[in-house]
């Protein structure tokens, strides 16, 4: 929801993590093996001090999706899902029309973006790489383990989730389910108003679940 500002919040009494922390309590990698498992050893790796994946400008996750870069002080560089695991999707809607949602992300005291935006016609625009952390959620926890998508429209207009953008984002959703091992429910895909604490209302009553996630389902299987 573009309008209220979702932040990259932290859970209270939960130190600031970042890219650049001590590993392990100070313990080296090679120490470290002693006491933890080959799967936690990767992903120490990948949040160690200048280890990134390969990455070009305008590449993009989701085939035929327009690119346009939000403000890097909207979203944390990561290396997803090897540093954080990906096992959740969060439905939004911007509360605004395409252009403005597009603007507020680019735009570096928004302090908020998410990795994609669909529009009332299909089109989906990302903002954000998938292997990032967008801050989309309100939560700390919830950003770096989900995936944000935007629906361009008002909560209280049904009339602005259409046939074209239900159909593109479910094939949108399906293909993150597909690339991460998600399972298309109801736990797994979530609503802004449903991320723990958060103070959004979006996607609202007339947003249908039943409808998106049957959508997201007959993608998935038609994919595979």
């Amino acid at each position: 929801m573009v309008r209220e500002g979702a932040k990259d919040g932290k859970a209270a009494g939960r130190p600031r993590r970042t890219r650049r922390a001590v590993l392990l309590g100070g313990l080296g990698v090679v120490a470290a093996a002693a006491v933890v498992g080959r799967d936690e050893l990767g992903r120490a790796w990948w949040l160690m001090p200048g280890v990134s994946k390969p990455r070009k400008e305008g590449e993009i996750d989701h085939t035929g999706a327009g690119w346009t870069a939000a403000s890097p002080a909207n979203w944390r560089l990561a290396d997803r899902p090897d540093d954080y695991r990906v096992d959740r999707i969060v439905v939004h809607v911007t509360q605004g029309g395409f252009g403005s949602s597009v603007d507020a992300f680019k735009n570096p005291w928004h302090k908020a973006s998410a990795h994609y935006i669909v529009r009332q016609d299909g089109h989906v625009e990302q903002m954000v790489r998938e292997l990032d952390v967008a801050f989309h959620a309100g939560n700390r926890s919830m950003n770096e383990r989900s995936v944000g998508i935007e629906h361009v429209g008002f909560v209280d207009r049904p009339q602005d989730f259409t046939d074209a953008m239900y159909a593109a984002s479910a094939v949108l959703a399906a293909g993150i389910c597909r690339r991460y091992g998600i399972p298309a429910d109801r736990t797994h895909i979530v609503g802004h108003s449903e991320v723990p604490g958060a103070d959004h209302t979006d996607p609202g009553r007339h947003w249908d679940w039943d409808r998106y996630v049957r959508l997201v389902g007959e993608a998935l299987r038609a994919a595979s």
